[in-house]
């Protein structure tokens, strides 16, 4: 029942993530940098404290007490996060949009589930799956197989978006919905594409630094519930503050020097833009943004099992994002052999989550 509980909560985070860019398309005169720090302020500054004032008490107290280096560890990867996102157009511009997504989703997925494990074998902690566990169990193993698994839907997924963009001579969107300026080059977008899936990995990472930081709201919580026996379901809630600082840092420099490149720090009070519809809808995005790590830590709480957890945090906003470019036309005007291939990429994926999940429920 807890990993059924764990594989619904990681698919409500994964369509925030795969749903979150929607209301960015109701901004009108704005520039992309504009929408998008105003997105990301309450994705990475108002809304986290807020989760984390409603559900932890006294959570500041938990971060003021904390080590200073778990929180410099635990920002430092946030910034690296925050870049791996930002390179992430720059993967798609030299590789195409299905291929660059592909290369990028597939390398963080991969990297950001194995690594901790890896890490952990080689400085073993109470409480943490390591590699060799997934190795040596029965349930470990089914976990790898449906990574795999995942890894193949999304090389299917990556498939048909490039069977797509050879039939149809339109313009290319990125996952955020944003037109694309492809300049395919293999070598270089490989190069950039790999740095992107290494750092956008980082998210994962900085949540492993700054688990003191959870369990010490998991603590406070079972004093409080004695007679409880989970996890406290938004113990991650903490540690998102800390990481998300990080991101906001890298991607409020860069948007403050995009501003100042294209002269659009006058979006903010553009009389000529629906001003308070443009505030309105990038801050319901960048909250939308935010609810996928909400239900993250919720689903993590109860399969604890950080690769499990990140596996399937990926493949439902894969598994989602592709979803939405069927609903939403997108693949209006492709052969059938392109819409079948996708299909077949978009059920590889779906059958990888029930692996995953299968694997956690037989964890003994």
């Amino acid at each position: 029942m807890q990993a059924i509980l764990g594989v619904i909560f990681h698919f409500f985070g994964g369509f925030a993530s795969g749903s979150f860019y929607i209301p960015f398309k109701k901004v009108k005169g704005w520039a992309w940098e504009s929408y998008w720090i105003v997105g990301g302020i309450f994705s990475w500054l108002i809304v986290p404290p807020l989760a984390a004032y409603l559900t932890i008490p006294n959570f500041s107290d938990i971060i003021a007490t904390t080590n200073g280096h778990i929180l410099i560890l635990t920002y430092f990867f946030g910034v690296l996060w925050g870049i791996g996102g930002l390179t992430y157009g720059l993967g798609v511009r030299y590789l195409g949009v299905s291929l660059g997504s592909s290369i990028i989703l597939g390398l963080s997925m991969v990297i950001g589930s194995v690594l901790p494990s890896i890490y952990f074998d080689i400085f073993p902690q109470e409480g943490k799956d390591t590699f060799t566990m997934f190795m040596q169990t029965d349930w470990g193993r089914m976990v790898m197989l449906g990574l795999f698994v995942c890894v193949i839907g999304i090389i299917i997924c990556g498939k048909a978006g490039v069977m797509k963009e050879r039939e149809i001579n339109s313009d290319i969107t990125d996952p955020h919905g944003l037109e694309v300026k492809t300049e395919f080059k293999f070598g270089l977008g490989l190069f950039v594409g790999i740095v992107s899936g290494v750092l956008s990995a980082c998210f994962n990472f900085g949540l492993e630094a700054g688990k003191p930081m959870a369990d010490a709201a998991n603590q406070i919580w079972k004093v409080a519930h004695p007679s409880e026996t989970g996890n406290f379901l938004f113990q991650n809630n903490v540690t998102y503050v800390v990481v998300l600082w990080g991101g906001l840092t890298t991607n409020f420099i860069w948007c403050m020097i995009l501003n100042a490149r294209n002269k659009t720090f006058g979006d903010y009070t553009k009389k000529s833009t629906p001003l308070l519809k443009n505030y309105i809808f990038s801050a319901l995005a960048g909250t939308t943004w935010f609810l996928q790590f909400f239900f993250y830590g919720m689903g993590e709480s109860k399969m604890g099992n950080g690769a499990s957890s990140w596996i399937l945090h990926m493949a439902f906003i894969i598994l989602i994002a592709n979803v939405w470019g069927l609903i939403l036309k997108e693949w209006k005007g492709v052969s059938r052999k392109t819409l079948t291939t996708i299909i077949a990429g978009i059920l590889t994926i779906i059958i990888s989550v029930l692996i995953v999940g299968y694997g956690n429920s037989i964890k003994s």
